[in-house]
């Protein structure tokens, strides 16, 4: 199996920017002006153009929004230096949620996206999740 990110975002230029700012991503291809596949990751990450407002899916009646909102699917990125990933991603436009927290396995940084999309930035330290793993 394979797996694709698919990221909703309401201006394709700036989410370009954006996630090529704060993560090195690169355009691999594009699909029209509605979407373009971002490389660099360990799995692509496709940007697709979906208006503000439009429904999310016929099978609600949810429509899109770029506030902040809240999913239980979001994306970690790890890093090897979280203090400057997240001031890169900041510097490209992202919001720090709350301040990095270190835990037994490693660090976290909670984020969000100019698009409302939240994210995590993940500085792994020893063995990282294997530390609590049982």
């Amino acid at each position: 199996m394979k797996l694709l990110v698919n990221i909703d975002v309401d201006n394709l230029e700036k989410a370009i920017d954006f996630y090529a700012a704060s993560f090195g991503l690169t355009v691999g291809r594009r699909f029209g002006a509605s979407g373009v596949e971002m490389m660099g990751s360990s799995a692509p990450i496709y940007l697709l153009l979906k208006a503000e407002g439009t429904q999310a899916a016929s099978a609600t009646a949810q429509c899109r929004s770029y506030d902040r909102h809240w999913t239980p699917v979001h994306l970690d990125f790890v890093v090897d230096d979280i203090e400057s990933a997240v001031q890169k991603a900041v510097s490209a436009g992202a919001r720090l949620e709350e301040a990095v927290a270190t835990h037994k396995w490693g660090r976290l940084a909670l984020m969000a996206d100019p698009f409302g999309n939240g994210f995590c930035l993940v500085q792994f330290l020893g063995r990282g999740y294997d530390e609590i793993a049982q």
